[in-house]
């Protein structure tokens, strides 16, 4: 019995304040004089966000066009049709009253798209993209059905994340008096830092190609992954930066993906007043999901890209704000003091 008594004393924590706790404590009264000046420099706070944020977007540049062809009055009409698809190009003009200024990006974008299915986000084998050659020769089964090919060999890379990759190309040109003047687009570093230099690798083989040997490329792909860019050999495989974009899943089924940037040249401030063709190559079908295309130029500032919806948060939440502090301030002087008998 002494015993288990002086193992019970040993185990006690000591008795001090913090052990005990015995430490002093303070607790905030919220009364009137604190919450209502609170809650009006919160909602004049946010009222001045919303402000600032509002009338920066809506100074902000953009310029959209469908070319799904759906309609026939489009000028991709004919490429819409899956029979003339493959290898079909088509045109935007489009015209410029003012400088569209820079830096301006360009991105395309599309419809009813889930990005965000579950089967179609984990259809991929990370081991594979990050370089690891045996996964190679034995992708792994969460790439079903885009594992293997016809012949069993194994598809590199494999799963529906990478085979459904965008695929249109495009070409922008300025037309000074009827002449195409080349806009050139800037494609690097459009994909985050993160993607191609820690979560996406290229195996240490050389050259690249070897790396592919006994393997085939996506069903749907018009070239394989080490020659996704055959101008820049750094920017091939899996670090290519418009794969990077793709495998970016977006989290709603409409979506925009940034493909270039307008920085170089004669277009460093923009683009200026005039008449643009933007040469397509129509490659990537949508008809069957009743999905469409789109191409956006907009230019960006402090805040970001477009968007009005943060500022009318803003200055909805600050209004409300504002509301309750004259509600509260009412109610308190009217119930402020109690009513004598």
């Amino acid at each position: 019995m002494q015993k288990k008594e002086n193992q019970e004393v040993e185990n006690r924590p000591d008795n001090t304040a913090f052990t005990q706790q015995r430490l002093p404590a303070w607790q905030p009264i919220l009364s009137a004089g604190i919450v209502i000046p609170l809650f009006v420099l919160v909602g004049l706070a946010f009222i001045g966000i919303g402000v600032a944020l509002f009338v920066t977007s809506r100074n902000l540049q953009v310029l959209e066009m469908d070319y799904t062809g759906v309609e026939q009055t489009s000028p991709c009409f004919s490429c819409s049709d899956p029979i003339t698809q493959k290898n079909c190009k088509c045109s935007l003009s489009f015209n410029l009253d003012k400088l569209f200024e820079g830096p301006v990006f360009f991105y395309y974008g599309l419809t009813n798209f889930f990005q965000n299915q579950r089967a179609y986000g984990v259809s991929k084998d990370d081991n594979q993209l990050s370089g690891d050659l045996a996964y190679f020769t034995t992708p792994d089964s969460t790439c079903e059905p885009y594992r293997y090919d016809s012949n069993e060999k194994p598809i590199v890379p494999c799963g529906s994340l990478a085979n459904s990759m965008f695929n249109d190309t495009f070409k922008l040109y300025q037309i000074l008096n009827g002449v195409k003047k080349p806009v050139p687009l800037d494609g690097k570093g459009i994909a985050w830092w993160t993607d191609y230099n820690i979560k996406y690798r290229n195996p240490s083989v050389k050259p690249l190609r070897n790396a592919f040997n006994e393997t085939v490329k996506p069903l749907y792909w018009s070239k394989p992954a080490y020659e996704l860019d055959p101008t820049d050999a750094a920017n091939n495989g899996f670090i290519n930066q418009d794969f990077l974009v793709w495998m970016r899943r977006s989290a709603l089924p409409n979506f925009r993906k940034l493909y270039r940037r307008i920085t170089e040249g004669d277009y460093t401030d923009g683009l200026p007043a005039g008449n643009y063709s933007l040469e397509i190559s129509y490659n990537y079908p949508v008809m069957d999901f009743d999905g469409r295309k789109k191409v956006v130029f907009s230019n960006v500032s402090w805040m970001g890209g477009k968007n009005e919806f943060l500022g009318i948060a803003y200055l909805v939440i600050g209004s409300l704000c504002l509301v309750m502090s004259v509600v509260m301030l009412i109610i308190y002087a009217k119930f402020k003091f109690p009513e004598e008998d």
